[in-house]
């Protein structure tokens, strides 16, 4: 292995090695963020969601496992870069079909291994997610920091259009008609979708109203995506032009959407929620559920505050009448969902789905199934 290092745009550097070099010798930048689950690390690379972003592994060994078809949540890699406290390339598990490191390689997403994640981590915590980039250590930091500053903001910037399909795919079934707008969906999300028996037409992002409507909806499906949803008025005002006019359910970057299309507004979190140990209270039925997450933004709430002081169903109102607050995170108490009680819509800032887990909150998908069932 050669030495290689991580470059923050606040000037601190981070060193380790290479466990996959980049394509043609070169680094990789993006928005340095961290993810705290103990396992799914392929999940997490392949999720579109993570366009943009390098991730940093809390968990000390990643690649224990192995890879393999199954844990693909879409056809490539989409992070950046990946940096690990010690990543490992085992083979022999059970059900691996190949070596974590050796994918990374053949798919030239460069790795590094031997950083200090745990101060690295810290870091990200006291003073926010932030753009960097790694480097071979034959490159200067004068070089680095220039190639660093030249990375786009996370902030306002647009990256659905990046991961988003080229045209519509349907998938058959035979229950209720659901047509969603593909801001980057994870295969987990469809997998669940369809195991419910609904018909399932995803759509690129760039789908008008009218589009969406001539397929007949029974609802209308948000996905999850990339990037800061105040850059995505496009998608937006679609949307809006839905709400009133079929149900509409969100997940994630869809939960935003939804939001924003009602008039609510969204802010970026100092460092994001990515991992599959956040508490989330269901306030309808007042169950505690540990969730997976993997976002860098939140809805505002009802008075203009980032936070909720309380556990009640606080309300908004909204260009399409009241919204209620439905989930709530219990780390640091940001918005996790709501509800529409004008009009059919509801959302969830996490992942329900979860893959590989928790799955505590699947039954949100049959809760969708039963709410499409009365509407």
């Amino acid at each position: 292995m050669s030495a290689a290092y991580l470059l923050l745009e606040d000037g601190t550097r981070w060193d380790g090695e290479w466990a996959a070099s980049p394509s043609g010798g070169e680094g990789a930048l993006g928005e340095v963020v961290f993810n705290t689950a103990m396992s799914g690390y392929q999940e997490a690379v392949t999720d579109p969601s993570y366009a943009g972003q390098i991730i940093v592994f809390t968990y000390p060994l990643i690649g224990n496992y192995g890879v393999a078809a199954e844990y693909m949540e879409s056809d490539r890699i989409h992070a950046r870069a990946i940096i690990m406290r010690e990543g490992v390339d085992r083979e022999d598990a059970a059900r691996a079909e190949g070596g974590w490191l050796t994918w990374l390689a053949d798919c030239g997403v460069p790795a590094l291994t031997g950083v200090d994640t745990r101060a690295l981590v810290r870091h990200i915590r006291d003073k926010g997610a932030m753009r960097g980039g790694v480097f071979g250590a034959e490159l200067p930091e004068t070089s680095a920091r220039e190639l660093v500053e030249g990375e786009p903001s996370m902030a306002g910037r647009d990256l659905a259009r990046e991961v988003t399909p080229s045209e519509p795919t349907v998938l058959e079934g035979p229950g209720a008609r659901v047509i969603g707008i593909d801001t980057g969906i994870k295969g987990s999300i469809v997998r669940n979708l369809t195991r419910r028996g609904v018909h399932l037409e995803l759509h690129p992002c760039s789908a008008g109203p009218d589009e969406l409507l001539a397929r007949d909806p029974d609802a209308i499906f948000l996905a999850n995506g990339p990037g800061d949803p105040a850059a995505l008025d496009h998608v937006v005002e679609t949307v809006r032009a839905l709400v009133g006019r079929v149900p509409v359910w969100g997940i994630c970057l869809g939960h935003q959407l939804l939001c924003r299309a009602v008039g609510l507004e969204t802010f970026k979190l100092p460092f994001g929620h990515r991992g599959a140990n956040h508490p989330v209270k269901d306030l309808e039925t007042g169950r505690i559920e540990i969730t997976s997450q993997n976002h860098g933004f939140a809805v505002v709430g009802p008075g203009g505050e980032r936070t909720i002081d309380t556990d009640e169903p606080v309300r908004w109102e909204t260009d399409f009448g009241t919204a209620e607050l439905q989930q709530l995170n219990l780390y640091d108490r940001t918005v996790e969902g709501l509800v529409l009680r004008d009009v059919p819509g509801s959302t969830v800032q996490y992942h329900p789905e979860a893959g590989p887990g928790p799955h505590d909150a699947l039954h949100l998908f049959d809760r969708f199934i039963e709410r499409l069932a009365a509407a």
